[in-house]
């Protein structure tokens, strides 16, 4: 009998790679070094406006005045506060600081937060957060700090173990981090190999990582030791491992979270979902990653959330809304009704839209041409129509300080909106 032949191994030790670990592009999120001016409207009771102690609010465009050679690249609108990034890599900040949402002290005229004033930062900071009582800077080597604190139905929650953080305290430790994304009282981290982080609030849900249960404290008492543990300290989300997910883009909503799969069109959403601002079939709280079927067929490249409403972007440049109806937030005129499914907004079907912002029940779109449309409601002047009256479809915004500006980037917080836009007829003046 002939012996019998080895089999042969399809593979070759010595040749085969090692399989690598999921890493994600060092510039898959690479600021914009696009400068311009800061424009605000809305309620400045807080000096949030960046305008003064003597104005209490603006229904249109006000030109913001920041420290000389300092060219802002980006704008966050937190809830009674704001963010500013410069081109170098430094942050403004201004609004209410009652909990230390400002990352400095503003005890005397000079350091006051009713105007700008500088947050000091070990390093060049990238990207920036804000919510409603935090704020938050990626530094451009990966780490990550913030201020502020976070709250929950029963008040202060504190932002670490050791309560508020008056200034920046470095949140998570070596965990190089490529995106920050805030809610309301949560903050969410996505890591360079594709890992969500979360921390905050997760009474609905929307640190996808806990149990109806173990979301919030037991009571009016204070919070446990073990509990501020499970909230405060950032922790990966809970996807199960069979799954082998990695994610490349999140986004957060005031009471949500949006994750995106990695090189798919695939997104996972938690939180609060009580209008279908999730989509999700279910109403009321998902606490834990959950696929949404109408967020993941439309080739989805931003999402922006409110507290009862959702705004969506694709690739071809059409605006989506879905959840409350409510002032208008929808943008589907005075017959909509709220909408569990995603719904293109008739009113900008012809315009293609580069970038989109929900406030708490504002709705903002950004076009190609840097025109600014506003929708949803105007009680405080957010909308920058110059009225209070509320806007049940997209509106263009207009004004004198847009005259011979393109608008390229706005955030909308509670009661106020930041637009950043640039100056088109190259006239030096034009920024004064």
């Amino acid at each position: 009998m002939p012996p019998k032949r080895k089999l042969q191994s399809t593979t070759d030790d010595k040749k085969t790679a090692k399989r690598t670990k999921f890493t994600l592009s060092n510039d898959i999120f690479t600021p914009s070094t696009k400068q311009g001016s800061v424009l605000v409207t809305g309620q400045n009771d807080v000096g949030q406006l960046g305008l003064g102690d003597e104005v209490m609010e603006k229904s249109r465009l006000a030109l913001l005045q920041l420290e000389s050679n300092n060219e802002v690249i980006d704008i966050c609108a937190g809830g009674m506060h704001t963010v500013c990034l410069t081109k170098d890599g430094k942050i403004f900040t201004f609004g209410c600081n009652d909990e230390g949402a400002l990352g400095r002290k503003t005890d005397d005229e000079e350091n006051s937060e009713y105007v700008p004033g500088p947050v000091e930062l070990p390093e060049k900071v990238i990207q920036i957060s804000a919510g409603d009582s935090h704020t938050v800077a990626l530094l451009e080597d990966g780490r990550v700090f913030a201020w502020g604190t976070f709250r929950d139905t029963h008040g202060n929650m504190g932002l670490t173990m050791s309560g508020n953080e008056r200034l920046p305290y470095e949140i998570i430790k070596n965990v190089p981090i490529v995106k920050v994304a805030s809610g309301e009282n949560h903050l969410v981290l996505l890591t360079r190999f594709g890992q969500v982080y979360t921390c905050g609030n997760g009474e609905q849900g929307q640190l996808g990582r806990t149990t109806e249960r173990h979301s919030g404290r037991d009571g009016r008492g204070g919070m446990s030791k073990a509990q501020r543990e499970k909230l405060l300290i950032p922790a990966l989300i809970n996807v199960k491992p069979s799954l082998r997910l990695h994610f490349d883009n999140i986004w957060c909503g005031s009471c949500g979270t949006y994750v995106k799969v990695a090189g798919s069109d695939s997104i996972y959403v938690f939180g609060l979902n009580n209008y279908g601002q999730l989509g999700l079939s279910h109403s009321g709280q998902q606490y834990v990653p959950a696929h949404s079927k109408i967020f993941s067929n439309q080739n989805l490249v931003e999402i922006s959330g409110g507290v009862h409403h959702t705004l969506a972007l694709n690739k071809s440049g059409k605006t989506f809304a879905i959840g409350r109806h409510e002032y208008g937030r929808l943008g589907l005129g005075e017959d909509a009704k709220d909408a569990t499914e995603l719904i293109a907004i008739p009113k900008l079907k012809d315009y293609k839209v580069t970038t989109i912002s929900a406030g708490s029940c504002t709705s903002f779109a950004v076009t190609e041409k840097g025109e600014l449309y506003c929708w949803g409601m105007g009680t405080s002047g957010q909308l920058g129509t110059g009225s209070d009256e509320d806007c049940l479809e997209p509106t263009l915004v207009k004004g004198k300080q847009l005259e011979q500006r393109s608008v390229m980037k706005v955030s909308s917080g509670g009661q106020h909106t930041v637009v950043l836009a640039f100056t088109t007829n190259n006239n030096q003046n034009g920024n004064k």
